[in-house]
């Protein structure tokens, strides 16, 4: 058959089915050195070789930087890809290889997962047989029943957010989940009724999905498999291994399914996106799309541009400063908001994005460089939606606090509440004045008072380390299983094994690493800030040791649902204490406490030790408590923090004869005990209360029963 072709647009990017006038397909992709490309049409999604291959003329098919064809009658679903032919010289960078079938960059749908192999797209020869492709949407189609429309946009503010980090692939994907054969793992497994009903009840508000883009499965060690997704190949388009649905089109209207289910349910999406690496590697790796397109205009090179500078820890460096890359992140941001209805991003190893087009630094993020990261912040198309940075990056550039500081809308992943709350709840020194600043916003890393607190997101684990058993349960990690010899991971992990490595049936043991937990969900939950927290840490999962398991798609990753059952009562305490503290105005606040005495009229905090007013912030100490009170709205809290291993004995504050102060919280008690009901609290009837040893106690005044 022969088709009928116009010389196309040099806009939209990518492929865009068009239905006024004339009916077809246009596409277009940009390419600033290459000499001739060829579109790629293939009749099934696995076929060897196309069933038409077209060539677009560069004095016809070509605008500026763009290369661009119109099929006539093609429709959503036509499955497509590329040769890209152009000089091959290192000296300049460019890596152009026409023997290689690469991916559309902008391309929504990818198929050919059961065809693909990273190794032929390495090796000399050609690849079509074993490479990817992409595939025609058509983004107008699909039923939002009102969601954006009829619905408004749910925009939780930071203030009353909990965030919970989760994989989409492993919340269901062990064999006890409950869910068909045939969902497990994906995104329709995810919105079964039982699972939403699980984390709303918990108190969960917004999800935060591990990378959804479609990723390399097989960028890891002969025998593994890329499990958490840090390795994109098509930034547009949903992972297909997490669809249910493997029509060409399944994946994405699969995708919004979930969202729509998640916002009638009141629970926003987070993605969290890669823009600092590809799936492509270093000089070593595969050809799949943009080395093969325009390799010095994607990737920050060395100054011989033969190899990529590194700045991810994955080989290469995606080059978000440049005009066209730029573009490319802004046009994807844009993407996933209007047409996939997403709430928010956390950004991966974000500083990458503060570094100008050859990897330097830049000074300012709001300055006259016309950075990515100011023009996503000032971008209309994002504006209310959450944007989350984890304000670091591979090779050493460390940016916590600049995003909330020199940036208007930016979140950040707060590690250093991570490492301290860890640190001082195991016992360390020195950390009691470290905590209090956690505690409070952490305003030595924040220092604009009209900043809202809450862009400080605050977690003790994610999925980067130890789960939050493993935390209390190993002094090191054990890694072997990722075939690295255990040199993979992080080494200081600040972990406290409460006395033998590993599951014990020590009951002793057990116990005071239920009560570790129950400290630092506790100290989580108490502290100024947006709290997250990793999945299946409410049910104690484990990873054995192994905080590094990007490669383990097994039991070893996937949340264990006989968990829910066996540790219902550590669930139960975690919700108590979402739903206690998410239902105080003194969490809800969006400007920082004042200290007690300086305007005792507005919500305030005090600091105390075991005696009231004298905190002792020295290095020895290894107890605080703090004092949190709204006037307006009569809430009043007194909290006393004891890592230290022996009981310690805290005044309390006096209150008027109408007041009392009831126990909320113990974490030295039974788990089904740790926490109650304010109507059901033990009032405390002296003027002292003993905190036993490695344990948090939180008090609440009220009127006696």
């Amino acid at each position: 058959m022969t088709l009928k072709t116009l010389p196309g647009e040099s806009y939209p990017i990518g492929a865009t089915v068009e239905k006024d006038g004339k009916h077809g397909v246009n596409f277009c992709i940009f390419s600033k050195e290459a000499t001739f490309i060829e579109l790629l049409l293939f009749a099934g999604q696995n076929d060897p070789q196309p069933s038409h291959t077209i060539p677009l003329d560069p004095k016809t098919n070509r605008t500026h930087y763009y290369w661009h064809i119109f099929v006539e009658g093609l429709k959503a679903g036509q499955i497509y890809a590329y040769r890209v032919h152009g000089p091959f010289d290192l000296s300049q960078g460019h890596r152009f290889n026409p023997e290689k079938v690469l991916l559309d960059p902008y391309a929504k749908a990818i198929v050919g997962s059961s065809i693909y192999n990273r190794e032929a797209a390495k090796q000399p020869g050609d690849n079509c047989a074993q490479a990817l492709r992409g595939v025609v949407v058509d983004t107008e189609t699909y039923d939002w029943e009102g969601d954006w429309t009829q619905k408004p946009r749910l925009r939780q503010p930071y203030s009353k957010s909990v965030i919970y980090e989760m994989h989409v692939g492993g919340f269901t994907r062990h064999p006890n989940s409950g869910v068909a054969p045939e969902k497990k793992g994906t995104f329709a497994g995810l919105i079964e009724p039982e699972k939403i009903a699980y984390l709303k009840s918990l108190g969960i508000t917004a999800v935060e999905l591990l990378p959804i883009h479609y990723f390399d499965v097989e960028d890891v060690k002969p025998g593994l498999q890329n499990y958490w997704g840090y390795s994109t190949i098509g930034f547009f388009a949903p992972h297909s291994y997490y669809s249910s649905d493997q029509s060409p089109l399944g994946p994405v209207n699969e995708f919004r399914d979930m969202v729509k289910a998640l916002h009638k349910e009141g629970i926003e999406v987070i993605l969290d996106v890669v823009f600092n690496h590809t799936a492509e590697g270093d000089e070593r790796g595969p050809t799949l799309n943009f080395r093969g397109i325009d390799n010095s205009t994607y990737y920050i090179l060395e100054e011989d541009h033969s190899q990529y500078k590194n700045y991810a820890g994955c080989g290469n460096t995606f080059r978000g400063n440049h005009p066209i890359v730029g573009r490319f992140i802004l046009d994807c941001l844009h993407y996933w908001v209007t047409e996939m209805h997403v709430d928010g991003f956390r950004f991966d190893l974000a500083s990458i994005l503060s570094r100008d087009s050859s990897g330097t630094p830049l000074e300012d993020l709001r300055g006259t460089t016309p950075d990515i990261l100011w023009i996503i912040e000032s971008d209309p198309v994002l504006a209310g939606t959450k944007l989350i940075a984890e304000a670091w990056d591979a090779a050493g550039l460390y940016d916590v606090g600049r995003f909330v500081e020199l940036a208007d809308w930016f979140a950040e992943w707060n590690g250093p509440f991570r490492d301290d709350v860890r640190c001082f709840v195991k016992g360390d020194d020195g950390m009691v004045p470290r905590l209090a600043s956690r505690i409070l916003g952490s305003p030595d890393i924040y220092h604009r008072e009209d900043v809202d607190i809450n862009r400080s997101i605050n977690f003790v684990t994610c999925h980067d380390g130890f789960t939050l058993n493993d935390l209390v349960s190993y002094d090191e990690k054990h890694n072997e299983g990722n075939g690295e010899d255990n040199c993979d991971g992080d080494n200081h992990n600040n972990s406290w094994n409460c006395g033998v490595e590993g599951e014990t049936n020590d009951s002793v043991i057990n116990t005071l690493r239920l009560q570790q937990i129950k400290n630092f969900f506790t100290i989580l939950f108490l502290s100024q800030g947006t709290p997250m927290i990793l999945m299946g840490d409410e049910i104690k999962r484990t990873q054995r040791g192994n905080n590094n398991v990007y490669c383990q798609n097994n039991e070893l990753s996937w949340f264990n649902w006989d968990g829910v059952e066996s540790e219902y009562d550590l669930w139960c305490f975690l919700r108590r204490l979402i739903y206690f503290t998410q239902g105080l105005e003194l969490f809800n606040q969006e400007e920082r406490l004042e200290v007690a005495y300086n305007n005792p009229n507005h919500p305030h905090i005090s600091w105390h030790g075991v005696k009231l007013g004298e905190p002792d912030w020295s290095d020895y100490s290894h107890c605080l408590a703090f004092s949190l009170r709204h006037p307006e709205k009569k809430e009043y809290l007194h909290v006393m923090l004891n890592a230290y291993w022996e009981p310690l004995e805290f005044e309390l504050p006096w209150l008027g004869d109408d007041e009392h102060w009831y126990r909320v919280v113990d974490t030295s008690l039974p788990i089904d005990k740790t926490i109650c009901e304010l109507d059901v609290a033990v009032e405390v009837t002296t003027g002292n209360y003993t905190t036993n040893g490695r344990s948090c106690v939180v008090l609440m005044a009220k009127a006696k029963h």
